[in-house]
């Protein structure tokens, strides 16, 4: 169990985990980061002992408490509790991706208990007027790729413009349609098409998945 509170962390202005790791940092927790060019400091989970530590997590989930099926403005800003389920938000994604290059795993488990992984070298955000666009690739793990083919891709949530409506289809904001991960959060088995925590090149689409934990991290971090 995670504890509701915030670490005590050196004397800093750490712009996201990777920083906060290489200030000795190095327990898993919820800590401030400052990846805001007004210097407003973000509560944030820092995974600081996964994959060699360091990594800002943006998005977390394990067990539906928290509804994915939201507009563009929450999307945005970020919702849900940092100690718990949430999307950390697009614009800080965007303001933390161009401070400087970033790599991005994503950590997946089903209901047997059984784990993969993707992991990108490249990934980055772009701002509110390019509709938050992607960039990614350089995939590596042992889940399949089935977020790489987002590359360029505009974020879509619902009520958005869309003309293929797929956030309202699929009932989350993304980018990618090989994957779903901000989909409702259902136990397993699903009957309609990509209605869920979905995964394509691993459960495929007719299967929810039960945890999913997006973070990201410096590409040159070592």
């Amino acid at each position: 169990m995670v504890s509701q509170t915030m670490a005590e962390v050196p004397v800093s202005t750490p712009r996201n985990c990777a920083d906060l790791y290489k200030l000795g940092v190095h327990t898993d927790g919820v800590y401030h980061v400052y990846p805001l060019r007004d210097d407003r400091p973000a509560a944030v989970f820092c995974d600081m002992t996964r994959d060699g530590g360091g990594w800002t997590v943006i998005q977390k989930r394990f067990n539906g408490e928290v509804d994915f099926y939201r507009g563009r403005s929450d999307y945005r800003d970020g919702f849900g509790s940092v100690f718990r389920e949430y999307w950390w938000g697009n614009d800080k994604l965007y303001q933390l991706t161009t401070q400087e290059p970033q790599q991005l795993r994503i950590d997946l488990g089903d209901f047997t208990n059984q784990t993969r992984y993707a992991k990108y070298s490249s990934f980055g955000v772009a701002d509110s007027t390019d509709r938050h666009r992607t960039s990614v690739g350089g995939y590596s793990g042992t889940a399949g790729d089935s977020f790489g083919e987002s590359d360029g891709k505009t974020f879509t949530a619902y009520r958005d413009h869309d003309t293929y409506r797929t956030a309202q289809l699929r009932r989350g904001g993304w980018w990618s349609v090989d994957s779903n991960l901000n989909g409702p959060y259902r136990h397993g088995n699903i009957s309609v098409y990509a209605r869920g925590v979905c995964w394509g090149a691993w459960r495929g689409f007719y299967y929810s998945l039960k945890t999913t934990v997006m973070m990201v991290r410096p590409a040159s971090f070592k």
